[in-house]
């Protein structure tokens, strides 16, 4: 009587463990995002600069939902032509809040050297919208 008191306990106990560690409720899985290119349709910022001082430019650029958030700026090749791009997060879900404002992030420019730059921004497929500034 003893022994089969010890096995039921036992196997109660087993069972009780390995559901316990077969629970998988506390796998916190946040949903995987999506990124895209935003294109920029405005940069606003100094024209002038002095070596080594850091610049901040204002980028204004559009999503293509109110779900859409800053990411990153990256690099980007059209033709031969080489330029920045805006790249955007959208959340795996659905986004009930279609009409996006347009959306704005500050790019850091610094120069070591004296001369005159380009600023690009991926405006289109085809193109960049140009800031230039002059650096002393």
């Amino acid at each position: 009587m003893k022994s089969f008191r010890l096995k039921s306990v036992l196997v109660v106990l087993f069972l009780s463990i390995a559901f316990v560690s077969c629970n998988n409720d506390d796998d916190e899985t946040t949903p995987a995002s999506t990124t895209k290119t935003a294109l920029v349709t405005e940069i606003k910022g100094p024209a002038t600069g002095k070596v080594n001082d850091e610049l901040s430019y204002d980028v204004t650029y559009v999503v293509d939902n109110a779900c859409g958030e800053f990411d990153k700026i990256s690099e980007v090749t059209i033709g031969e032509v080489k330029g920045l791009q805006v790249i955007a997060k959208y959340p795996s879900g659905v986004c009930t809040q279609q009409v996006p404002d347009p959306k704005k992030t500050v790019y850091k420019f610094k120069s070591s050297v004296k001369g005159t730059f380009e600023i690009k921004f991926k405006k289109s497929e085809t193109e960049f919208l140009t800031q230039k500034v002059v650096i002393e």
